[in-house]
């Protein structure tokens, strides 16, 4: 999977202690809505993309004892699909781990809607829909236990 970057142990993303695999796609369509420069990781763009074998990041969670989840997020995960679900069937599949997998995405459930049913073949699965709107209030999300950053961003567990 190419990747910008992991962290083993992230406490901020999610309500129990994840792994936090940023990816490295985006088609940047917050910042082209809202008419001005606003993503809260355009400089991860910048960074050296890493392509790491999805076995090698699946062994490197289920060997830590502190984590519990993973979560997906940084740029746009679904922008790289086809990698998102393969490493999921693996750890599912391969690894029979059965652990939340946490994706955030800018996307609205319409425009993602069949890969989210494609999703939904895999259990504990949860998906933090919504563009960021720079501007708005932040609101706490009971899903996934955080604050999410503008009113129409929601997290849903999909399976």
């Amino acid at each position: 999977m190419r990747i910008k970057g992991v962290q083993d142990e992230d406490f901020v993303n999610y309500k129990v202690p994840s792994m936090f695999i940023s990816t490295c796609k985006c088609t940047f369509k917050c910042e082209k809505e809202s008419g001005r420069p606003c993503c809260q990781n355009s400089s991860l763009a910048a960074a050296e993309e890493k392509d790491m074998l999805d076995g090698y990041l699946i062994e490197r969670y289920l060997s830590n004892p502190i984590t519990k989840a993973v979560v997906f997020g940084g740029l746009e995960p679904f922008d790289q699909w086809e990698e998102l679900y393969g490493f999921i069937s693996r750890m599912r599949i391969d690894y029979g781990c059965s652990d939340d997998v946490v994706i955030y995405t800018g996307y609205t459930r319409d425009e993602i809607d069949g890969e989210i049913f494609m999703l939904k073949g895999f259990d504990n699965i949860i998906v933090k829909f919504g563009r960021f709107i720079p501007d708005e209030k932040e609101h706490f999300d009971e899903v996934i236990g955080v604050y999410l950053a503008s009113s129409n961003q929601y997290a849903e567990r999909i399976s």
